[in-house]
C-alpha cells in the first residue's frame, strides 16, 4: 500500500520542518510548499494528494483565496486550514471558501493528527463498504451516498466539500423538522452563539443549485420565515 500524500502549505520554515518530520514519522509522504504559487505547482503532480494542510497567511496569497481558487478549479482534495487567526469570522471565511476543517495556532500535534485522520477516514470507509452496505438517500433527481461522500444528479457526479456533506447529513437526519440557523451553526459548523447566520444561507444557495429542479422555487430545502429551514427529501 502506497503512502498517503500530504501537501503542507506553510511559509514558516521551522514550523513546516517540524510538522513534516512528525507527519513522516507517522508514515505520510509530505511535500512542503512555502507559497501559494509553489503549492499550485505541486498540485499539478498527477499522483495528487490525500490531504492539504493550508496556512491562512501566505506571503503571496491568503489561504482563503487559495482554497476558493482550488475549489473553483475542480480540485476537492480535503483541506485542513491552519491559522493564528482563530476568531469565528475567520473560521467561517475559511469554511465558506471550501475548507473541510479549521485548526487554530498554536495547536496540539495530537489534535492535528486526529483531524488529518478524520479527513482520511471518509475515503477509507467509502472504499471498504460494498454497494449493498451503503445507504443512498434520494432527493428528487439527486442521489446522495453519505458513506462514499458522493452526490450524483441525473447520473452526473457533483462535488461537495465535507462540510457541505455534513450539512446535508444533518438535514437528512432531521427531515421534516424545522431546523434553525443557530442549531445548524452549532451542530454542523461547531460555532456556538455566532451572530452571522448568513453563512448558513450561503451554503443553502449552493445546495439548492444542485438538488432543486428550480432553485428559485425549492421543493426540498424550504425556508421557514423567521424559523430556519425544513428538509423534505
Amino acid at each position: 500500500m502506497s503512502e498517503q500524500r500530504i501537501l503542507l502549505v506553510e511559509d514558516e520554515p521551522h514550523l513546516a520542518a517540524g510538522l513534516k518530520l512528525n507527519l513522516e514519522l507517522d508514515g505520510f509522504d509530505v511535500t512542503v510548499a512555502g507559497t501559494a504559487r509553489e503549492a499550485a505547482y505541486q498540485l499539478v503532480d498527477p499522483r495528487g494528494f490525500d490531504v492539504i494542510l493550508l496556512d491562512l497567511m501566505l506571503p503571496d496569497l491568503d489561504g482563503v483565496a487559495f482554497c476558493r481558487r482550488l475549489r473553483q478549479s475542480g480540485n476537492f482534495t480535503p483541506v485542513l486550514m491552519l491559522t493564528a487567526r482563530d476568531q469565528p469570522e475567520d473560521r467561517v471565511a475559511g469554511l465558506e471558501a471550501g475548507a473541510d476543517d479549521y485548526l487554530g495556532k498554536p495547536f496540539d500535534l495530537d489534535e492535528l493528527r486526529a483531524r488529518v485522520g478524520s479527513l482520511l477516514r471518509r475515503q477509507t470507509w467509502a472504499n471498504r463498504r460494498t454497494g449493498a452496505e451503503r445507504q443512498v438517500t434520494t432527493v428528487g433527481r439527486a442521489q446522495i451516498d453519505f458513506d462514499a461522500y458522493t452526490l450524483t444528479v441525473d447520473g452526473e457526479e457533483a462535488h461537495l466539500t465535507q462540510l457541505e456533506f455534513d450539512l446535508l447529513r444533518y438535514f437528512a437526519a432531521n427531515a421534516g423538522r424545522v431546523v434553525s440557523r443557530a442549531e445548524l451553526l452549532e451542530n454542523v459548523w461547531h460555532l456556538s452563539n455566532h451572530p452571522n447566520t448568513r453563512v448558513v444561507d450561503n451554503f443553502i444557495v449552493r445546495l439548492r443549485r444542485l438538488l432543486e429542479p428550480d432553485p428559485a422555487a425549492p421543493v426540498h430545502l424550504h425556508s421557514v420565515r423567521g424559523a430556519g429551514y425544513k428538509f423534505v427529501p
